[in-house]
């Protein structure tokens, strides 16, 4: 009797184990085949897609370059005064200057400013044999080199005895090659986009500001001398399109001319702006 119970015992014990062992080999093929199924759709939520790759923004086309912005004149050195409204050139070189830092900080460009207000670049004491206006010079172009500065703009109004010439016009240092053709960009690109009566050509100019071994060009915007080009030099549209013409410029520039140029020779002090 106890033998057949034994045997008995093991015969179930037998069957449940197959049991067993078969219906894990069921669950576990199951799992595998739901892996490899995509998600049901829950009803009533939405199923998110998988975000498209981002495009790689691309650089402006003044990226990495750090340009320096000299409002000419300010504070005591007034520069020259338009002959009808007796407004300062100081302050009108402020107003563009302004504006063309706005318009190369937007092409990607670091600007370094000379000044923000009317104010000029001298110290209260000073060696004897400097002059206020030369250590106002040395001062901007020590600026430029303590920045690093890849580039210089100064920017002025002209004037003349005569009240008929007009135009704008850009100087540059004699002999430096990057500095003619960045002067020559942006003689091309105040012209297409303002558009005046006389259509001057770039320059040679011996200006102090213009000494540095960088590309640096003095553009002169107008004439204040003038009484139709002096009311459009005191107008903010206007000033922004000049802007915008000199900013055009300098892109042009440096499409044709790598970032990596060899710096022009060093040549003498030139004359003071």
């Amino acid at each position: 009797m106890g033998d057949w119970r034994s045997g008995k015992e093991r015969w179930l014990a037998w069957a449940v184990a197959v049991v067993l062992v078969a219906g894990a080999g069921v669950t576990a093929a199951a799992w595998v085949k739901g892996m490899e199924q995509p998600p049901r759709a829950v009803p009533g939520v939405e199923t998110a897609e998988p975000a498209p790759p981002q495009p790689t923004a691309e650089p402006l086309s003044l990226t990495g370059w750090v340009i320096m912005v000299d409002p000419g004149h300010g504070g005591y050195d007034g520069g020259a005064r338009a002959r009808d409204s007796g407004t300062w050139e100081k302050h009108i070189n402020l107003a563009v200057a302004l504006e063309v830092e706005k318009s190369l900080v937007q092409r990607g460009a670091t600007v370094v400013m000379t000044r923000r207000a009317d104010e000029d670049l001298c110290e209260e004491e000073r060696p004897a044999t400097l002059t206020k206006k030369r250590q106002d010079m040395v001062n901007r172009v020590q600026m430029a080199k303590d920045h690093d500065a890849a580039m210089v703009l100064s920017i002025h109004m002209n004037e003349y005895r005569s009240r008929g010439e007009s135009g704008p016009q850009v100087f540059y240092r004699a002999k430096c090659d990057d500095g003619r053709l960045l002067a020559g960009c942006v003689q091309d690109a105040l012209i297409r986009v303002l558009q005046p009566r006389k259509e001057r050509s770039a320059l040679a100019g011996d200006y102090f500001i213009l000494q540095l071994d960088v590309p640096s060009v003095l553009v002169e915007c107008g004439f204040i001398s003038n009484s139709a080009e002096e009311k459009q030099l005191l107008t903010p549209a206007y000033q922004r399109q000049l802007a915008e013409a000199i900013a055009l410029g300098v892109e042009e520039y440096v499409s044709l001319r790598p970032r990596e140029t060899q710096a022009p020779a060093q040549t003498p002090p030139a004359a003071e702006q």
